[in-house]
């Protein structure tokens, strides 16, 4: 069987779930995928700083596949610290290489510091 196994606990129902925090997406697409992934994942509080094209976005709810229908409403945000200001402890992702001198951790390692 696939899918999500609606069987285990919502960890997110009890107020436990991390946030995703999307900034200057570029395209609708990605905000979709991204909700997609997180509702596959357990995952429901999404918020998005300046997205280009704008929010709402009919690509977004095209590619989430319902996902976005079923998720609390996005938060939209005009800056990060903004998106982030109720946020205790906050990890960032990135595919582009960048020149900051901050922590550096492995997923593996970031996740046995989440837990």
């Amino acid at each position: 069987m696939t899918g999500t196994d609606r069987t285990k606990p919502n960890l997110a129902a009890a107020g436990n779930s991390p946030l995703v925090v999307l900034v200057d997406p570029q395209m609708g697409e990605n905000i979709g995928a991204a909700a997609r992934a997180m509702l596959n994942c357990g995952l429901d509080g999404l918020r998005i700083v300046n997205p280009r094209d704008g929010w709402p976005n009919e690509r977004a709810d095209a590619m989430s596949a319902g996902a976005l229908e079923i998720m609390p409403p996005v938060e939209v945000y005009d800056s990060t610290e903004a998106a982030l200001a109720d946020c205790h402890y906050v990890v960032a992702t990135t595919a582009r290489a960048r020149g900051m001198v901050k922590p550096v951790l492995t997923p593996r390692a970031a996740g046995a510091e989440l837990a």
